[in-house]
């Protein structure tokens, strides 16, 4: 029995199977082991490309966070036309929660889908408040704008208001003006001349004994009726007030001294012919005299007269 074992052992053909099936044994071996190797690594670089892949994606979120931060910015200065600021808050909030889930990403080593996810929802939100917060600042500006416009135009009709108020008041000064105007005493004819002691006409101012102003008062029915005073004043050609009976009357808000006055009651007719005397009491040269009429606090007339020697 052991020699026949001894044979088959020495046999050639057993030898060469015996080989074969080591070789085969070795060779199933590496090749599981060789599998194993490749699918390891197959499976790290798959999880590789999903953590770039999550990467990217976490990347793409926080640039377009960074988007909306500065879209944001742009309105920031507007807030104060919201009545209550309430969507501020609320976009602070999201906003907070948006930071701290980037944080988190980027303090982990190995990233999630489901982290992921989650902040892809936050900057959903974000955005959901940053679109009505646009839309009502948009709309408090058409609002404003609106207002704006109105307020233009309230302006622009206030100030034609004023200038037809101011256009009405000028034309009532004026009115006023002309009816005050046509109140006034009227004096045509005016002259001035030297006389004699017996009354007649002196040519030679310097032995003129009196000066006799003559003038008319024109009819006036817009003059009220009544007693009116009438001031003469003459001035020499030196400059002098002739001086002597006239007192002073109120004109232009002051005192002034009169030569002479006549006070006469007017009834809304003419008054032809009327004398207004002075008495010379001081020297007189040759040279233009100045006439000027007052009445009612009102300059009649001012003329001016050449008496010679």
């Amino acid at each position: 029995m052991e020699d026949s074992t001894k044979q088959v052992k020495k046999n050639p053909l057993f030898l060469i199977a015996l080989g074969l099936g080591i070789a085969l044994a070795v060779a199933i071996i590496a090749f599981v082991i060789i599998s194993v190797s490749l699918n390891r690594k197959a499976n790290e670089a798959i999880e590789a490309n999903e953590q770039l892949q999550l990467t990217n994606d976490q990347l793409q979120l926080a640039n377009e966070y960074q988007a909306l931060n500065v879209e944001f910015q742009q309105y920031e200065n507007q807030s104060q036309m919201l009545i209550n600021d309430s969507i501020v808050v609320k976009y602070e909030a999201a906003k907070s929660k948006v930071e701290k889930l980037i944080q988190e990403l980027n303090n982990e080593k190995k990233k999630s889908q489901k982290r992921i996810s989650q902040l892809q929802d936050e900057i959903n939100t974000l955005k959901g408040i940053m679109r009505h917060y646009v839309a009502q600042i948009d709309s408090l500006g058409k609002e404003n704008a609106g207002l704006r416009a109105e307020n233009q135009e309230i302006k622009s009709q206030n100030r034609q208001l004023s200038n037809q108020v101011a256009a009405t008041s000028s034309q009532n000064k004026a009115l006023t003006e002309r009816v005050v105007l046509a109140e006034k005493l009227n004096v045509t004819g005016v002259s001035l001349r030297g006389l004699k002691k017996n009354g007649k006409d002196e040519k030679n101012v310097t032995k003129a004994k009196q000066l006799v102003v003559t003038f008319t008062i024109p009819q006036n029915n817009s003059t009220p009726v009544g007693e009116k005073t009438i001031y003469l004043r003459i001035v020499s050609p030196e400059g002098n007030l002739l001086e002597g009976g006239g007192g002073s009357f109120p004109f232009e808000g002051g005192n002034v001294q009169a030569t002479a006055r006549k006070t006469i009651e007017y009834a809304g007719e003419e008054i032809a012919g009327i004398h207004i005397y002075w008495d010379v009491n001081t020297a007189l040269t040759p040279g233009d005299y100045t006439v000027e009429l007052f009445a009612d606090n009102y300059r009649l007339c001012s003329r001016h007269f050449t008496l010679k020697k």
